[in-house]
């Protein structure tokens, strides 16, 4: 186990570790559409990538409704393994709506003999979402 400071350290590390390896300017949260941000999620269990809608009800569903008429090119020509889920509970309780990429190995951020394969992961996986993304940026902010 680890104390919680040594578990902050470990991640700070992760962080830099991958902002080093993989030097890139990500759009993640500047899409330049509220509420609409991508993000990276490693911890203990699970990595991830995800595209999360976050706004208001009403803007939320008129995005979901725009990403779900992309479902089929997304999954054909960028990303097949994404999982869409329309109603999807943050830890905090919060709901809204996910694309997202699960890695399908297992992995910690605690341990550091699984962390290139994250690397690896996040860099591939986010730059598709990324390219999805800005060839159909212009349907998705109207």
């Amino acid at each position: 186990m680890f104390s919680k400071e040594e578990s902050r350290q470990l991640r700070e590390t992760f962080w830099t570790s991958f902002g080093k390896s993989f030097p890139r300017k990500w759009i993640l949260y500047d899409t330049k559409i509220k509420g609409f941000s991508f993000k990276f999620h490693f911890d203990t269990k699970s990595a991830l990538v995800a595209l999360d809608l976050e706004d208001d009800l009403e803007q939320r569903i008129n995005s979901w409704d725009k990403l779900l008429s992309l479902k089929s090119i997304l999954k054909e020509d960028y990303l097949p393994e994404a999982i869409f889920e329309e109603e999807y509970y943050l830890d905090n309780g919060k709901e809204i709506s996910r694309i997202y990429v699960p890695l399908n190995q297992k992995v910690s951020i605690h341990n550091k003999n699984t962390w290139q394969d994250v690397m690896v992961f996040f860099n591939t996986t986010m730059d598709k979402f990324e390219r999805f993304f800005t060839d159909f940026e212009d349907i998705l902010k109207d």
